[in-house]
């Protein structure tokens, strides 16, 4: 069996423009697993399912090399309405404007949120920084009638919840 064969026959595969297959790269292979998880999120009951929602933010935010906050907007059923990165930062900090968080969530007519960001050093764990820009962003939107459920830290596959850790 030539190399070539092998190589197909162990690989998922694209059609390209012209309507033939090739082996797939890591990129596209990336794109495809956050098209599927996103699509099984959404319109699921997002608290009954929260491995799934660990999946896909690992997926979508675990290999990322600068941060990026994001906010999974609910409905009143607690069904994702969408998933939106809304700031991006450095290597070691992005900058978070809970005007813009408020603006966001009520432009979705959302009725509850999941805050998550990544931290590209590898450690999940929630600073000072972190728990302060929770409670600040907890405060903004209860203003406007939207519940913040949970802030989910990404390090490569880990993922810490602050309301497993009591911190909301």
């Amino acid at each position: 069996m030539s190399q070539l064969s092998l190589s197909i026959e162990s690989s998922l595969l694209v059609r390209d423009v012209a309507g033939e297959y090739r082996p797939a790269n890591a990129d596209e292979v990336l794109q495809a697993a956050q098209r599927l998880l996103g699509a099984q999120l959404r319109g699921r009951e997002v608290l009954t399912s929260p491995q799934a929602v660990r999946d896909f933010l690992r997926v979508k935010l675990g290999a990322l090399e600068h941060e990026v906050f994001a906010v999974l907007m609910l409905d009143a059923q607690n069904r994702l309405i969408e998933y939106v990165e809304l700031f991006r930062g450095t290597v070691s900090q992005a900058s978070v404007y809970p005007r813009e968080v408020v603006k966001e969530s009520l432009a979705l007519n959302a009725a509850a949120a999941i805050f998550c960001h990544n931290h590209p050093s590898g450690v999940a764990e929630p600073s000072r920084a972190d728990e302060v820009l929770t409670s600040t962003l907890k405060t903004a939107l209860s203003l406007v009638d939207v519940r913040v459920l949970d802030h989910l830290i990404v390090a490569g596959n880990d993922v810490v919840s602050f309301a497993e850790r009591g911190l909301l």
